[in-house]
């Protein structure tokens, strides 16, 4: 696990609320210099702390207004079988969100999709079809109560 300074969870706490400020905006919310916080940012992408900057996007402000749960079973737990159908997943536009999971099921897949027929599409071609896969157990998501993207940062 990465050794995070004091000053390195300031910036990661300002980030993660949001990223869009100046790099002087940045400085003076953390009480450091645009220089030091500049250094810093480079550091924690470099060790992988951070990725990119990005934008969230409103999924029903673009079509997408509906999101889905999906546990999967699989039929056999070889790495072979279990790495095709991770790649057939990653490659889904739909399908944002994969987990290897514990317990009953195997995986859970999150779907955001425009409606039942998308997600009915996408349930037959790319997970039911799929060559590994024993089962599914859909859950519809009714409406979101709460959506993180904070990472608790206490040392």
């Amino acid at each position: 696990m990465p050794q995070l300074s004091d000053l390195d969870r300031r910036i990661l706490a300002v980030l993660q609320k949001d990223a869009s400020g100046s790099m002087q905006e940045l400085a003076q919310a953390v009480n450091s210099s645009p220089a030091t916080c500049w250094r810093r940012l480079r550091a924690l992408e470099d060790r992988g702390v951070i990725g990119p900057p990005v934008r969230h996007v409103d999924p029903a402000a673009v079509g997408r207004g509906m999101d889905a749960f999906v546990q999967v079973r699989m039929k056999s737990q070889d790495a072979a079988a279990r790495a095709e159908f991770q790649r057939a997943m990653e490659a889904e536009p739909a399908i944002t969100e994969v987990y290897s999971i514990s317990g009953e099921w195997d995986y859970l897949l999150h779907l955001v999709v425009r409606d039942i027929a998308d997600l009915e599409s996408i349930l037959m071609r790319r997970v039911l079809e799929h060559e590994n896969v024993a089962g599914t157990a859909t859950m519809f998501v009714l409406r979101r109560i709460k959506q993180g993207t904070e990472v608790p940062l206490s040392p």
